[in-house]
């Protein structure tokens, strides 16, 4: 009887310990960290709205870890010919909740550098949508921006 107790534990404990605790799940499901692709944007000044991705022969990724992200934008021309661009810009971020804070360090946008911008991050199974106010007083800048990115990894 004792040995059959002591294989039902053993089973009942190893089969415990066969993944990874709901909530850790739970979060790792709604990780946010991964590389994003863009697939819409839209900047809101003053109740007019302007779509301003996607634009045609140029594609935008960003990309998240822990605690840093980075975002990049370029024509797929490789630079050659009208429209060429590159954009790119990494910092820090805090999110809690719904709530995300960006610490824009660097930035091809030198005047954008050093700044914090708070934003709402809403995310559905493969879909990113980030939204919330730009707003630089020295640049001029005081507009809504909403970004819906897809996750690519």
């Amino acid at each position: 009887m004792k040995l059959f107790t002591l294989i039902t534990l053993s089973a009942l404990a190893l089969t415990s310990c066969t993944g990874q605790p709901e909530t850790a799940k739970k979060a790792s499901e709604q990780s946010i960290n991964g590389t994003w692709k863009l697939v819409s944007a839209k900047i809101i000044t003053k109740g007019d709205t302007v779509n301003t991705f996607p634009v045609e022969n140029q594609e935008m990724i960003k990309e998240f870890n822990d605690t840093h992200f980075s975002f990049f934008k370029h024509d797929i021309n490789k630079g050659k010919g009208k429209g060429s661009i590159f954009d790119a810009g990494s910092g820090t971020y805090t999110l809690t909740g719904d709530k995300y804070e960006e610490h824009l360090q660097y930035c091809s946008y030198r005047d954008w550098e050093n700044l914090k911008f708070s934003f709402t991050l809403k995310r559905t199974n493969d879909t990113l949508v980030q939204s919330g106010i730009e707003k630089i007083d020295s640049l001029n800048v005081n507009h809504e921006i909403v970004e819906t990115y897809v996750r690519l990894h």
